[in-house]
């Protein structure tokens, strides 16, 4: 009797090839469902329905097919107990050899900016990941697959094995099998999880947390070279990094992600006017807008660069041909942008070792952060919140102008992005001084300040935390700072908005801190 192979698939990369392997080299018969049974008699190959085999036709649309003792028995069967053979025999139950299932795309479809919870919900997976999980239960009599890169080692193993692949192989797929199920359950729970937040009943944590990711890459070392590292891709298909397109260039280190990442954090502030921020060790060493993204980078870059040498480069507008040649001036690690002009590309391509990454949707970020500790993690919402300055405070006798207010607005939105204690000086949308990690904010306030120099003249400056004390404005004013941006909230704020006062400068308090550690 031929061996039986049950293959059910969503993504049918290679199936019409393989099938077509399994039926002449091997002598298998074919039983399939649905979809895959139409691909299968379209190419012309012998295959059983499984509703023929069940004598049970598929019902309520589709979502119970394969959902039949008929199927898990000779999924679960066991082949060397008796009375489960005994159970086959009498119930006509044929054992299957072959278990080729992947899983309806749930992922691709949450990732639609339009889906709604019908649609995803219509897209969870019942038959596959039951048919699965009893593969891999079983994997001492039968192999299951679930991805397509795996057909051709299942022949090799065939070929190699009398036509029996190794224990340690069906294993291995086994193994394969429960981390794809289990990553896919917990895209379920995280999508609904998210839809449950809009509702004011539900609770803002989860009791359990579980972390996971499959290996995309080993990395050469982390940090520094005596540290091991790998990247790990979330979910059942690639979304953020993992689905960027790489240009060019050397292979991406871990300190690339980690600065790539920031990156990006920063250029999603920015999606109207052409925007340009260049990075070092995560901290934004000149962030600007302009008229074009020639003009916004040449700011960026002239903000400070000494520290840009080196540097990552994020852009929130397609590549062009200046643009493209401005960057090709300066000793880059990477750049980040939606898309490149085909021209541009050329240019690019004459610094071969730059990496050039094309991230179409830069605003696809993560909803937590998390940070291992000893004994656990730490788990919290991203920092996105979009900032409003009609929510603002303007708590000083002088009031901003509208160019001041945007401005003001600009230098907040960087300032979010900058390690604490964090300043920020700025000037007609281009950053001019940045005060990053300080032990203490009056330190921040003059490194920024110092940076910015004669430029500060008319300037803004913006602070993620409140000042405890009015030090820190007089010393802005001291350096022709115009207008203060900070979240305010000490029990000395008085004494601030009374030296902003004294000084004729104008203070907002936005009534919203920014951290970052």
């Amino acid at each position: 009797m031929a061996r039986l192979a049950l293959l059910s698939v969503s993504d049918k990369t290679g199936l019409v090839e393989f099938a077509r392997q399994l039926v002449t080299e091997f002598d298998f018969a074919l039983m399939s469902s649905g979809g895959t049974a139409k691909a299968l008699q379209a190419a012309d190959l012998p295959v059983t329905k499984v509703s023929d085999y069940t004598e049970f036709p598929e019902i309520l649309g589709g979502r119970v097919k394969t959902l039949h003792p008929r199927i898990h028995g000779g999924i679960l069967g066991r082949r060397d107990v008796a009375e489960d053979v005994e159970q086959m025999v009498a119930h006509q139950i044929l054992p299957i050899d072959l278990v080729v299932v992947n899983l309806y795309p749930f992922a691709e479809t949450i990732a639609k900016p339009d889906v709604t919870l019908s649609e995803a919900i219509e897209n969870i997976d019942i038959g596959g990941p039951a048919m699965l999980r009893a593969s891999a239960k079983n994997f001492a009599h039968l192999t299951v697959l679930c991805n397509p890169s795996q057909y051709d080692t299942y022949l090799e193993q065939l070929r190699q094995h009398e036509h029996h692949p190794s224990l340690e192989f069906r294993q291995s797929c086994a193994i394969e099998a429960f981390s794809h199920t289990g990553d896919y359950d917990r895209a379920i729970t995280s999508y609904l999880s998210q839809t449950q937040e809009t509702s004011s009943t539900s609770s803002s944590t989860q009791e359990d947390f579980v972390l996971s990711g499959k290996q995309l890459q080993s990395l050469r070392y982390g940090e520094n070279p005596h540290q091991s590292a790998t990247w790990y891709q979330t979910g059942t298909s690639p979304t953020g990094w993992t689905a960027a397109t790489k240009l060019q260039g050397k292979e991406l280190s871990y300190n690339n992600l980690v600065d790539l990442e920031a990156a990006r954090r920063i250029i999603t502030e920015f999606t109207d006017l052409p925007a340009a921020a260049v990075l070092k060790h995560t901290n934004p060493c000149g962030v600007a807008l302009g008229g074009t993204l020639f003009e916004a980078y040449e700011k960026a870059l002239h903000a400070d660069p000494v520290s840009a040498f080196g540097g990552i480069v994020a852009l929130n507008h397609p590549i062009d041909m200046s643009t493209a040649g401005a960057l090709t001036q300066t000793f880059l690690e990477c750049v980040v942008a939606p898309e490149c002009e085909p021209d541009a590309k050329e240019i690019l391509a004459k610094k071969s070792k730059l990496r050039v990454l094309l991230l179409p949707d830069l605003q696809q970020g993560p909803k937590q952060t998390v940070k291992a500790i000893a004994g656990g993690l730490l788990v919290q919402a991203s920092d996105d919140v979009v900032d409003n300055p009609d929510d603002w405070q303007i708590v000083t006798d002088k009031q901003p102008t509208t160019d001041q207010l945007e401005e003001l607005l600009f230098a907040w939105k960087v300032c979010k992005h900058v390690k604490s204690n964090a300043i920020v000086v700025t000037r007609d949308r281009a950053t001019l001084g940045i005060g990053a990690g300080q032990m203490n904010r009056v330190g921040a306030v003059k490194i920024a300040l110092e940076q910015a120099g004669e430029k500060a003249t008319g300037g803004i400056l913006a602070s993620d935390g409140f000042f405890p004390f009015d030090d820190s404005v007089r010393t802005a004013a001291d350096a022709g700072i115009s207008a203060i941006v900070q979240p305010g909230g000490s029990l000395r704020d008085k004494d601030s908005i009374q030296a902003a006062n004294e000084l004729g400068l104008v203070m907002v308090l936005t009534g919203m801190r920014h951290f970052l550690h």
